[in-house]
């Protein structure tokens, strides 16, 4: 998804309202570009904080500012200056981030970011992508960047074996009727939730676009029990789901990255199944949810 993202943004730069601001991540990738466009495409450094001030500036100008780092250090690290030099000036953007919950997680701390979508939502009227797909990035970011409004794009070392460009909406992928338990997969969880209910009567609906969240889709589709599978903070879009159900009885059971503190490297694929990520784990979780004592 990187390298997808390096190439579209360099082919969108050919728009001169166009420009990319960057903290040291990727400049060797985008060096061609600055070397076309150095006027539009600038590195500050590791200076993420600056980094959003100099988006925000961009866009007092008139720019479309694409702004790119690791999730941690683009919206924890910076997060005062997105909701000051951003929202609060009334400038949009789009912020690109790489590394997702633990894609690094060899790194430590300091770039697992599972708290990123749930701190976005905290700001008003943002657009937020998880693309499940390499394939889905390029439609993604060029609409993104051709809208006016703030977008943050979370992109991923992971991903499914099929895209779904236009799952923007919910998108049924396996119906199991009229009544089943929804599941609702995010992103790149997408083919480890299908692994998870294979033979059992659950309907699967699949989004890469989180925010805002297709409650027309989610009403139509949604019997008496939804099952959320996010690949970020357990729980982000459960406010979401309870309020547009909030007139129906309905049993939720909101499946992410967890909250405690693991302190362990490892890969990517250990902390999916240590957060009950993988198939097995969200298998155990769904069929606790939906047995008769669950």
């Amino acid at each position: 998804m990187r390298e997808t993202f390096v190439t579209t943004t360099t082919a969108l730069l050919d728009d001169p309202r166009t420009a990319v601001v960057l903290a040291d991540i990727s400049a060797a990738a985008f060096a061609p570009a600055a070397g076309r466009h150095p006027d539009r495409v600038l590195n500050v450094g590791i200076r993420e904080q600056l980094l959003l001030g100099v988006a925000g500036g961009l866009g007092l100008t008139g720019l479309r500012p694409i702004v790119h780092s690791y999730a941690p250090f683009l919206v924890e690290r910076a997060y005062e200056q997105i909701k000051l030099d951003l929202d609060h000036q009334g400038v949009g953007a789009v912020l690109v981030s790489v590394g997702a919950s633990y894609d690094r997680a060899a790194a430590g701390r300091t770039h697992l970011g599972p708290a990123d979508v749930a701190l976005i939502d905290t700001l008003n009227d943002w657009t937020v992508h998880v693309p499940g797909h390499t394939d889905e990035v390029p439609g993604i970011l060029r609409d993104a960047v051709r809208g006016t409004g703030s977008a943050y794009l979370r992109l991923s070392t992971a991903g499914n074996t099929e895209a779904y460009p236009d799952a923007g909406g919910l998108r049924v992928v396996r119906d199991a009727g009229p009544g089943a338990p929804l599941l609702v997969a995010v992103g790149p969880l997408l083919d480890a939730a299908l692994d998870a209910v294979a033979g059992r009567p659950v309907t699967v609906a699949y989004t890469h676009r989180p925010r805002p969240f297709d409650v027309t889709g989610l009403r139509a589709l949604a019997g008496g029990e939804v099952i959320l599978v996010e690949p970020y903070l357990a729980g982000t879009s459960a406010r979401v789901v309870g309020a547009a159900l909030a007139d129906r009885p309905h049993r939720l059971l909101a499946l992410g990255v967890g909250r405690a503190e693991l302190r362990r490297y490892g890969t990517a694929a250990d902390h999916d199944r240590w957060h009950g990520l993988d198939a097995a784990g969200l298998r155990r979780s769904i069929d606790a949810f939906l047995s008769p004592a669950g």
